[in-house]
């Protein structure tokens, strides 16, 4: 089966909180976007597996533990399992999270409530 998807279009905006959304669900991986507003955060949070966040648009100020990154468009950044991190959007940005096929799609969400 094939599928596909664009990162870039259909984007929706929230002024609250950044909005996630599943762009693909594989046998092996499940992506999804999440777009930011500018200050908007996903506060201190883990995944239960490897992941890898690569910024499509804007600016991510990205925490690890104590250590902060600056993740501008185009970069992407690599965490192991049960590593704390962060993000707060420094402008307006569209994020691409890769998700372990066993991590739940939910998890993403629930971190913004």
């Amino acid at each position: 089966m094939i599928q596909k998807a664009s990162i870039l279009e259909d984007i929706v905006y929230n002024d609250t909180n950044p909005v996630v959304s599943t762009l693909l669900n594989t046998e092996e991986t499940k992506e999804v976007r999440i777009v930011f507003t500018e200050n908007q955060l996903m506060k201190e949070h883990k995944a239960p597996y490897p992941i890898v966040v690569e910024v499509v648009e804007g600016k991510i100020d990205f925490g690890v533990g104590t250590e902060r990154f600056l993740l501008e468009k185009g970069m992407l950044i690599a965490l192991k399992a049960n590593v704390i991190h962060d993000l707060k959007a420094l402008d307006k940005s569209i994020v691409r999270l890769s998700l372990n096929k066993s991590d739940s799609l939910e998890r993403p969400k629930e971190v913004l409530k």
